[in-house]
């Protein structure tokens, strides 16, 4: 398939972003700045010695939203409430190289290892060569940081997508690449779905987890032995080939984010990640190669269903508490608007991504889910 038909297949999936490699957006300088300020720090911040989980530095991700939506927020402004709270990039202390680098796949103290070795990659060759190589290594462990390896990996491909090549921009790919390695975590019965169920039925019949109690990483642990796990996750409808994938993908992205809007109660931070670690995997695709597209939608499906099992409550909160969506004559706008004015980074991040959905799918029902994060999700500002 050529470029030119490969963007074609996006076209109604992105109808107001760009994913080629044109020239680059006014606001590239202001977003490579915020990069390079982030870049002093770590990926993580509260873990321990040992390498155990901390916090996801949100700030990178945080930044690409404010830019390129053009959010009522100075994004330096923000940044500098945001990152006293950060901890410094911890220093490289082994080196991983094309012989070694199996061993270090998972393994939380080699952040600094990864950084560095990714760094060099990004200097050695382009950004995209690396991403084809490293994706479908690192796809089998895509609930990494809580799925926040793939879903900062995904923020950067788009603002390199937009034609924003500065050094900052294609190094905050290699910080994605890092975290996502050094946090690689795999989940079972990944497989690409073989089913015939839609994605909302799909999505309905994902079981719970009994004990929905403790980390993440404990939940996780608990979901070999949840009974029909492996069926949920294999009654998806199968995409027919990869140029069917796109499409698919975003079903699921807009299934997700509707189911937001009246389960986000049971976790309001967790399971904005049902649609944005989707939704990070979606805006990726047409800077892969096709042949790891029909893998892709599997991950991107298992993430969904995973944080689904792990926090999703039983039953969805009372309608008559529900908010509506925006009635201004741009409820979009007036979504963004009342992100900005929230402040809080995953509220910015899941309602860029449900502004996304009403903008394909124009149902208001995608913009009622982003107002429901702002009344669950503590502001920061």
């Amino acid at each position: 398939m050529t470029r030119t038909t490969a963007t074609g297949l996006f076209d109604h999936i992105f109808p107001k972003l760009d994913t080629g490699s044109g020239e680059p957006a006014a606001n590239s300088d202001t977003l490579s700045e915020a990069f390079e300020r982030l870049h002093r720090s770590g990926p993580e911040f509260g873990g321990d010695e040992e390498g155990n989980h901390g916090l996801t530095n949100h700030g990178p991700m945080a930044a690409e939203v404010i830019v390129r939506r053009g959010l009522d927020l100075n994004v330096h402004q923000w940044l500098t409430q945001y990152m006293p709270r950060l901890t410094e990039l911890p220093a490289s202390s082994e080196r991983v190289a094309e012989d070694n680098w199996q061993d270090a796949l998972g393994d939380g103290r080699r952040i600094g290892d990864w950084t560095a070795y990714f760094a060099r990659q990004v200097a050695e060759r382009p950004w995209r060569s690396v991403l084809s190589t490293w994706w479908p290594r690192l796809l089998p462990g895509i609930a990494a940081g809580s799925t926040h390896g793939v879903i900062r990996v995904g923020h950067a491909v788009r603002a390199l997508a937009a034609g924003n090549h500065s050094q900052p921009a294609v190094a905050e790919l290699a910080f994605g690449l890092a975290f996502w390695a050094a946090r690689a975590r795999s989940l079972p019965s990944l497989a690409v779905p073989a089913g015939d169920l839609p994605a909302a039925a799909a999505l309905a019949g994902v079981p719970r987890l009994p004990d929905q109690s403790g980390l993440i990483a404990h939940r996780l642990d608990r979901l070999a032995d949840l009974t029909g796990w492996a069926g949920s996750l294999a009654a998806l409808r199968r995409p027919a080939g990869p140029t069917d994938v796109p499409a698919r993908l975003s079903d699921l992205v807009d299934v997700a984010t509707f189911r937001y809007l009246g389960y986000g109660h049971g976790s309001p931070v967790l399971l904005v990640h049902t649609a944005t670690a989707p939704n990070a995997v979606l805006h990726c695709l047409p800077t892969l190669p096709e042949r790891l597209w029909m893998a892709s939608f599997g991950a991107a499906w298992a993430a969904t269903a995973a944080l689904t099992a792990t926090y999703c409550p039983r039953h969805p909160a009372p309608s008559d508490v529900l908010p509506t969506a925006p009635k201004e004559s741009e409820p979009d706008v007036e979504a963004l608007d009342r992100a900005a004015r929230h402040g809080d980074e995953h509220v910015m991040k899941f309602t860029d991504t449900a502004v996304e959905v009403f903008e394909r799918t124009g149902n208001p029902d995608a913009l009622a889910a982003a107002t429901r994060s702002c009344e669950l999700i503590d502001s920061t500002l």
